[in-house]
C-alpha cells in the first residue's frame, strides 16, 4: 500500500479488526459479519489470482443485489482488478458493447443471466472464466468454489488506481465507460458519513441496484461505517417495508416511485417508516412533502453523475424544497457561459466541477476525455443556475448532451431515435422527455410517418423495447405532419418541448 493511500480492499481490513463479528450483510437467510467477509475476501482474491486475474484485468458482474457482489467487490479490490458492472436490464447487444468495450477476462452472473452470457460468447472472445452466483454447470463455475482455498496477500495498490469501469448512458447512441478510482470512491464515503452523521449503528437496505453509482456508493458507504447492508435482490415493496419495520433500517436510496410505494403500503397500517433518518435521491416534490409531514426522517436533495460518484450537490429537503442541493464539501463547482466564462448567480449556464470525487476518464476515449476536463474543470454536460445562497437549481442538459430520467435511470433522446428511425414506417422523429405521475419524467417520441403508411403507437413502443433496455422504450407516441426545424434544416428540439412537451 501506498503511504497516502487507502483503498477499498482496506475498508474491509479495517471493519474486519474493529467490528470483526457485526453483521456487515444480511439477507432473509443468512447473516456475514465483517470478519467472515474479510475472510471470504481474501480467499476470493487467492482463487482469482490462481485463474490468471492480473491487476488491472476487468472482470464484468451481471447481477441483480446478492450478497456475493458485495464480497466480489472486494476480492477484485484486493486482487488490484477493475470491476466492470453491468446493468441487467440491457439488452443483449447492449450488454455486448459494455464487453466488447472493456475486453473482461470473467464475468460473474446470477442464474437469470446465464444463458444471456452463453449466447455472447462468440462475440466476446476475451472472456475466459465464466462465474455464476447459482449452482453451476456447463460453462459457470458456481461462486462458492472460489471461496475455496488459500488466501493471498493484497497487490500493492494506489488510491489513484482504476477500481470500476461504469458505463454511463449512451451519448450519440454509444455509452462510455467511466473510469473510477479507489479514492473516488472512498472520498465519497467519507463525505456521505459526515453529511449524514452515519454511525455503526446505521443499516442501509439495498432497494438501488448494486451496478448503479447511486446504489453501490450507498453500500459501500454503509460498509465504511461499519454498518449493516440488507440486500434485497428484487424490490418489492410490501417486502420492502417489512424489512424496514422489522430491521429497523435506517437509511434508503429512493428513484421514483420507491418511496410513494413505501408509503401507501406503510398507510395500511401494519408496518411503518419510523426507523428510517435518511432518504437520499431524487423524487416528485408531493411525494417528499408526504414522507416529511409523517415526521419521521429527512429527505435528501441530490445532484450527481456517475462521473462524480453521485453525491456532488446535497442537502436537506427542509433547507430548499426544489432545488439539487448545494455544493459539497469536497466540490468546487462554477455556472459558465458557452464560451467557459463565469456567469453571476441567478443566470443559467454549463455546470462545472473539481473534486478528488471525479472519475478518471472515459475508456479508450482520450480525446473525449481531454475535451471532458478542458482548462481543469470537469464539464458535466448539464445545465443549471446558482442562487445567492448557493444552492443549485438544475435546468436540464445541454442540447448535445440532452438526458432524460425515467425513474432515475439515464436515457439520451438520440439513443431512441435511432432506433426508432429503424422501424420502416417513420420519416422523422424527437424524442422528448415529459412529467410522468409515477417515474417523475416520461419519454415521448413526436414523430413524422411516411406517406400513406398507418402505425399504432403500441406497435412502436414495442418495436422499441425489442430492440433496446425497456426502460428506454417510449411511454407516449404522438403523430404529427411536420417537426418544427431550425435554419439549418436540423429538428428545433426546444420548440419541440414548447410544442408537445406538457
Amino acid at each position: 500500500m501506498k503511504v497516502r493511500s487507502f483503498t477499498i480492499y482496506d475498508i474491509f481490513k479495517r471493519n474486519a479488526k474493529i467490528y470483526r463479528n457485526r453483521t456487515a450483510i444480511q439477507t432473509e437467510s443468512q447473516r456475514i459479519t465483517f470478519g467472515e467477509l474479510f475472510d471470504q475476501v481474501n480467499i476470493l482474491a487467492g482463487s482469482l489470482n490462481r485463474k490468471g486475474v492480473k491487476k488491472g484485468d476487468r472482470v464484468a458482474v451481471l447481477a441483480k443485489n446478492y450478497p456475493q457482489y458485495l464480497t466480489l467487490m472486494g476480492g477484485i479490490a484486493a486482487s488490484g482488478a477493475i470491476m466492470v458492472p453491468i446493468n441487467f436490464r440491457l439488452t443483449a447487444d447492449e450488454i455486448a458493447h459494455n464487453l466488447t468495450n472493456t475486453e473482461p477476462v470473467m464475468i460473474c452472473v446470477d442464474p437469470d443471466f446465464e444463458k444471456i452470457i452463453s449466447d455472447l460468447r462468440p462475440v466476446c472472445p476475451s472472456l475466459k472464466e465464466y462465474v455464476t452466483f447459482g449452482p453451476g454447470g456447463g460453462a459457470f463455475e458456481p461462486f462458492d468454489s472460489l471461496l475455496k482455498g488459500q488466501p493471498v496477500k493484497a497487490v500493492d495498490l494506489s488510491g489513484d488506481d482504476p477500481y470500476i469501469i461504469m458505463h454511463t448512458a449512451a451519448v450519440q447512441g454509444k455509452p462510455r465507460g467511466a473510469i473510477i478510482s479507489h479514492h473516488n470512491l472512498i472520498a465519497c464515503s467519507i463525505q456521505g458519513i459526515g453529511l449524514f452523521g452515519l454511525s455503526p449503528e446505521d443499516s442501509y437496505l439495498n432497494i438501488l441496484p448494486l451496478f448503479h453509482i447511486a446504489g453501490m456508493m450507498a453500500s459501500l458507504t454503509i460498509m465504511h461505517v461499519g454498518g449493516r447492508n440488507l440486500i434485497m435482490s428484487k424490490y418489492d415493496p410490501t417486502v420492502a417495508l417489512k424489512t424496514i419495520h422489522e430491521e429497523k433500517v435506517t437509511v434508503i436510496g429512493d428513484f421514483p416511485p420507491i418511496l410513494l410505494q413505501l408509503l401507501d403500503e406503510a398507510a395500511k397500517g401494519e408496518y411503518s417508516l419510523s426507523s428510517i433518518k435518511h432518504v437520499l435521491g431524487i423524487e416528485l416534490p408531493e411525494t417528499v412533502k408526504r414522507f416529511e409531514s409523517q415526521g419521521h426522517g429527512q429527505f435528501w436533495l441530490i445532484y450527481g453523475q456517475t462521473e462524480t460518484m453521485g453525491l456532488t450537490c446535497v442537502c436537506a429537503n427542509r433547507e430548499k424544497p426544489g432545488c439539487a442541493g448545494r455544493a459539497s464539501p469536497l466540490i468546487n463547482i462554477k455556472i459558465v457561459d458557452e464560451f467557459d466564462h463565469e456567469v453571476e448567480a441567478g443566470k443559467v449556464g454549463e455546470i462545472l466541477l473539481q473534486s478528488p470525487m471525479i472519475f478518471h476518464g472515459y475508456w479508450g476515449e482520450e480525446e473525449l476525455t481531454q475535451h471532458t476536463f478542458r482548462d481543469g474543470w470537469h464539464h458535466t454536460g448539464d445545465s443549471g443556475r446558482l442562487d445567492e445562497d448557493g444552492f443549485l437549481w438544475f435546468a436540464g442538459r445541454k442540447a448535445e448532451k440532452e438526458l432524460i430520467k425515467p425513474g432515475g435511470e439515464n436515457v439520451y433522446p438520440v439513443e431512441v431515435e435511432k432506433v426508432i428511425l429503424e422501424h420502416p414506417s417513420v420519416s422523422e422523429v424527437s424524442v422528448i422527455g415529459v412529467p410522468d405521475p409515477k417515474f417523475g419524467e416520461g419519454i415521448k417520441a413526436i414523430c413524422v410517418l411516411k406517406t400513406n403508411v398507418k402505425l399504432e403507437e403500441k406497435e412502436l413502443i414495442d418495436f422499441v423495447g425489442g430492440r433496446i433496455a425497456r426502460f428506454k422504450k417510449p411511454g407516449y407516441v404522438q403523430f404529427v405532419d411536420s417537426l418544427p426545424k431550425k435554419a439549418d434544416g436540423s429538428i428545433d428540439r426546444p420548440k419541440v418541448k414548447e410544442l408537445y412537451g406538457k
